[in-house]
């Protein structure tokens, strides 16, 4: 029989990340690609400077991705923070040649055209820099989950500075958000969330 860490780790190996990046693809191009895919979560279609990439997320990475998101909407709720998820919708400007889909995103307060925050899964390396295109939307707080941790970017004016908390949800601790997300139970995980951050 094998140990709950021992599957885990199969089923990763089992299920990889694929990345496909392909160069010299038009805006109207891309803008077909988007068509063609319509609503399938199949891929994640990331956009910059006439660069393409095709990402098809693993199970570790869609796992993640669903108990940050839970996590996060626990928060607004018991904090009661007025929010609006937008998960994975595609962003673009065709004027900053760049777009992509969040893994999570939230308008924060007031529902707007960009998302206020947008959470990037980091299972494998690699790809299209994501924040560059960020940045051209102008999406004030980025978060990366890579290595079981979150490295936070705030946009101040024209560049992302990388901060110890968010400034957009300043009271969260992101620690124990991290721990939440990684327990091997995660019913387990969100009720005792829930009691810390009441």
């Amino acid at each position: 029989m094998l140990l709950l860490q021992e599957l885990s780790e199969l089923l990763q190996a089992q299920d990889p990340e694929e990345r496909q990046i392909i160069t010299g693809v038009s805006w109207e191009s891309y803008e077909a690609l988007l068509d063609d895919l319509g609503d399938s979560l199949e891929y994640r279609v990331t956009y910059l400077d006439e660069v393409i990439e095709l990402m098809s997320p693993s199970r570790r990475h869609e796992k993640d991705k669903n108990r940050v998101g839970h996590l996060l909407e626990i928060y607004f709720d018991e904090k009661r923070i007025p929010y609006f998820p937008l998960g994975s919708t595609t962003f673009r400007k065709q004027a900053k040649k760049g777009g992509l889909e969040p893994d999570e995103s939230y308008c924060i307060g007031t529902e707007k055209e960009f998302p206020d925050l947008a959470i990037e899964i980091v299972v494998s390396s690699g790809g299209i820099n994501k924040l560059e295109v960020y940045k051209r939307l102008g999406v004030k707080g980025v978060w990366f989950f890579i290595n079981n941790q979150f490295t936070v970017y705030h946009l101040r004016g024209e560049n992302y500075e990388v901060i110890a908390r968010s400034e957009l949800l300043p009271d969260l601790d992101l620690a124990i958000l991290a721990e939440s997300v990684i327990s091997e139970y995660p019913l387990e995980a969100a009720l005792a969330f829930r009691e810390k951050i009441k």
